[in-house]
C-alpha cells in the first residue's frame, strides 16, 4: 500500500490481491475451501450430473460443427477438477459401450482438453483428480492463455462461476455523478477503509454509458454497485484465441437493466466463508472467496464487438432439462426396489437443486459463436431447445 500512488489502491486492485496473490490470495494457496465442507459450492459438487450434461452439450456442438477431426474444449477456471473429471469419465465410458451412430467414439477421438488456470493450489488439486484416470498424455493440458495461439482453437471455450470471481471496481454515486471506491489504510487502527473519489479511468463511466446506465436519472446519492471491466478483458482473450466454435459461460448474474436497478443500491458484492454469505470484503484476508454477480449485457456486447455472434442466453434450469436431466429425474423415480427408497429421494432432491430456480437452477447460460456458418448458426443447440 505504501507504494501505491496516494497510498490507496482501487477496490478492483484489492480484490486481485485478496484472492490471486501468489503467497496470501485466496485462490493462490490451499486456503481455498470448495464443497459441501467448506466456504462454497458450485453444481459439480453435488453430483456427476452436471458435467455428464455439459458432455452431452459438447457432444452436440461438435456435431452441429460438421464432426471437425480436433475439437478442443477449453475449461477456464476449472475448480478442483470436478467438471473436468465428470466430463472425461462420462465420455471415456460412452465410448466404449455407445453404438457408433451416437459419436461418441468418433468425438473421443478428436477431443483435447485444456484446463486455464493461474492458481497452483488448485492446478495441483485438478492433477490429483486426474491422475488415476490415465488418459492419453495428450489428452488433458495445463496451460496459460498466452500458450494457446493466437485464432487457433476449434472447440468451445467454458466456464462455470468463473467470471463473478473476477475483480471489480466499485463505485458510489456522489453529487449525482460516480466516485470510485478506493482502499487505503487508517493511519490511528491500521485497518482497511475507503474513500471516494474521481474515477481512476474513463472506462468505468463509458461502461455504464454503453449499457444504457443514465446514474443522472433515478439513481440517488448513496447508490453503490460494481464494473467489471476484467470480464471485458477475459472475453477479448477468449475471442483472440478462438478461431471457430463457441463461448459457454455460466454464472449468477443479471442483463443490465436488473443488475443495475436503482431498487439495487448496495450492489452485488458478496463473500462466502464457511457457507456463511456476508457484504465485507476487508475480514478474513485471504481466508474467504470474494465475489460479484455478472452482467450479461456487457458480455453480450463486449461479444459482438470482438466478433462473437450471440446465440443463446437461458437459466441453467431450462439447460439441463433440454440436456435431458428430466430424463434422468424420471428414471430415478422408476425403482421398486423398497430398499433404495432412501437413495432415490437423496438423488431426487440432488438432481432438482440443479434446476431451482431459487439456487442453482437459476444461474445463467450465455453461449456465444464464433467461425460458424449460416447453416451452422442456424442449427438450435440441443441445451437451448425449449419443450
Amino acid at each position: 500500500m505504501n507504494t501505491a500512488p496516494q497510498q490507496r489502491m482501487t477496490f478492483a486492485e484489492f480484490m486481485e490481491l485478496a484472492l490471486y496473490d501468489p503467497e496470501q490470495g485466496y485462490y493462490a494457496t490451499n486456503q481455498v475451501q470448495i464443497g459441501v465442507a467448506g466456504d462454497f459450492f458450485t453444481s459439480p459438487h453435488l453430483c456427476p450430473d452436471f458435467g455428464e450434461l455439459l458432455a452431452e452439450q459438447f457432444l452436440d456442438m461438435w456435431k452441429v460443427m460438421g464432426q471437425p477431426k480436433s475439437f478442443t474444449l477449453v475449461e477456464m477456471g476449472a475448480g478442483q477438477g470436478l467438471v473436468a473429471a465428470d466430463v472425461l469419465k462420462y465420455l471415456a465410458i460412452r465410448k466404449q459401450s455407445a453404438d457408433s451412430s451416437a459419436g461418441y467414439a468418433a468425438f473421443w477421438a478428436a477431443l483435447r482438453y485444456m484446463i486455464v488456470e493461474k492458481a497452483e493450489g488448485l492446478i495441483a488439486a485438478q492433477q490429483r483428480l486426474l491422475q488415476p484416470f490415465q488418459f492419453a498424455p495428450d489428452k488433458v493440458q495445463w496451460l496459460r492463455f498466452e500458450q494457446l495461439s493466437e485464432a487457433g482453437t476449434v472447440g468451445c471455450f467454458f466456464s462455470n462461476e468463473l467470471v463473478d470471481a473476477l475483480p471489480v471496481h466499485q463505485f458510489v454515486v456522489q453529487d449525482g455523478t460516480v466516485q470510485e471506491v478506493f482502499v487505503t489504510i487508517d493511519g490511528d487502527s491500521q485497518s482497511f477503509m475507503e474513500v471516494l473519489s474521481t474515477p481512476s479511468t474513463d472506462h468505468l463511466v463509458e461502461y455504464l454509458a454503453g449499457q444504457g446506465i443514465d446514474i443522472g436519472a433515478g439513481y440517488e446519492d448513496g447508490y453503490r454497485s460494481e464494473i467489471n471491466l476484467a470480464a471485458l478483458d477475459w472475453l477479448e482473450t477468449v475471442s483472440n484465441k478462438l478461431e471457430r466454435g463457441y463461448v459457454l459461460t455460466i454464472d449468477y448474474g443479471y442483463l443490465a437493466p436488473q443488475y443495475y436497478s436503482p431498487q439495487r443500491h448496495q450492489g452485488t458484492l458478496q463473500c462466502f466463508r464457511r457457507h456463511g454469505a456476508h457484504q465485507d470484503p476487508y475480514a478474513y484476508l485471504g481466508h474467504q472467496d470474494i465475489t460479484a454477480h455478472v452482467n450479461f449485457t456487457a458480455l453480450e456486447k463486449q461479444g459482438l464487438a470482438q466478433g462473437l455472434t450471440s446465440i443463446g442466453y437461458i437459466p441453467q434450469g431450462l439447460f439441463l432439462m433440454a440436456l435431458g436431466l428430466g430424463d434422468r429425474l424420471v428414471a430415478n423415480n422408476n425403482t421398486s426396489d423398497i430398499t433404495q427408497l432412501n437413495e432415490v429421494i437423496r438423488r431426487r432432491e440432488t438432481l432438482q437443486s440443479l434446476i431451482n430456480p431459487l439456487g442453482l437452477g437459476g444461474f445463467q447460460v450465455l453461449i456465444q459463436g464464433k467461425g460458424l456458418n449460416e447453416k451452422e448458426q442456424s442449427q438450435v443447440l440441443k441445451g437451448l431447445q425449449m419443450p
